[in-house]
């Protein structure tokens, strides 16, 4: 059986992806910071001792990273998946943290923001391009019924805006740009069952680094419902699942291709997203080596098909 080290394993994410490696033959093993959250046979690893991450790696095929930030996480995991010659995938949103992984040169396989927010975005609009060599903007607005963020979800919030000074950021004008206005706000036409809901504009998610990285685009704009926004404010125990809706269009010239995902709870859907990308680098299905995003590594529709079960396309 095939072993798979889950570092974060006991968190909301991580609980979600260990469930969906076992479902799929795997042999997870559970590894984190904190070694009373771990089980019997679970091994603690801290990401200011190599050595431990090396002994929490040992005979793993392959390791995903559910421990946010993942600005203090994902180099040290990363640095000991490559020690280890093992792939690495992670699931951060964090803009900065991504950028910082994107800009490594390891041996390794790596793909980070295999999650929700950055890998779904991608692989949607990789496949909306389709036999499209460049496009003039690409739009991804998610509709959420609602957001109630975890812990992690918050903390991961809090690193990114004092990396950035506390200033916002978008893709524009083919680089990031920041800036200290307000976000704009718009209506977004969603498909069922959302129909139009006011968005915020500009509400930057993981997209603008993963979308760019490989499609040649100058403008990459992602939306967000404004009520699910709106509840980034308290982290509480998840008493419901949101339903979600990703409308993704994609324009040249005078063109528009579009593609919409819908599903349930953002947090579940990241498992099948990380370990499908696990299986299919460890099965060789890849077209890319070392640090790649989602649509530039994978067969993107192929890769969405094989979500079908989580996910429905549209």
């Amino acid at each position: 059986m095939t072993s798979v080290l889950v570092y974060g394993a006991y968190g909301h994410t991580g609980r979600f992806v260990v469930s969906e490696l076992r479902e799929r033959g795997f042999e997870p093993i559970l590894s984190g910071r904190d070694a009373t959250k771990l089980p019997s046979g679970g091994r603690a690893a801290s990401v200011d001792d190599p050595a431990s991450l090396d002994r929490a790696l040992d005979g793993a095929a392959a390791v995903i990273n559910c421990a946010g930030p993942f600005a203090a996480t994902a180099g040290p995991v990363l640095d000991a998946a490559a020690r280890a010659g093992v792939p690495y995938v992670d699931v951060a949103a964090e803009i900065e943290a991504n950028l910082d992984t994107f800009a490594r040169d390891v041996d390794t396989v790596a793909v980070p923001a295999m999650a929700f927010f950055g890998g779904l975005g991608d692989l949607l609009a990789t496949t909306a391009m389709g036999d499209w060599t460049a496009a003039d903007e690409i739009h991804v607005a998610y509709g959420l019924t609602g957001w109630r963020p975890t812990a992690g979800t918050l903390a991961a919030g809090r690193v990114s805006r004092e990396r950035r000074g506390s200033r916002r950021v978008r893709y524009a004008g083919g680089g990031l740009e920041y800036r200290d206005d307000a976000l704009p706000t718009r209506e977004w036409a969603f498909p069922a069952p959302l129909g139009t809901q006011p968005v915020l504009a500009e509400f930057s998610m993981a997209d603008i680094v993963t979308i760019p990285r490989h499609l040649d685009v100058p403008e990459v704009t992602t939306y967000m419902t404004t009520a699910a926004a709106g509840e980034l404010s308290a982290a509480g125990e998840r008493d419901a699942a949101e339903t979600f809706v990703v409308d993704v269009r994609v324009r040249a010239g005078g063109e528009e291709r579009r593609i919409v995902a819908r599903g349930e709870d953002i947090y579940a859907v990241t498992a099948p997203l990380a370990v499908e990308a696990v299986e299919r680098v460890l099965s060789g299905r890849t077209k890319a080596k070392g640090v790649a995003a989602a649509g530039e590594i994978f067969d993107a529709p192929d890769f969405l098909r094989a979500l079908e079960p989580h996910i429905t396309l549209g």
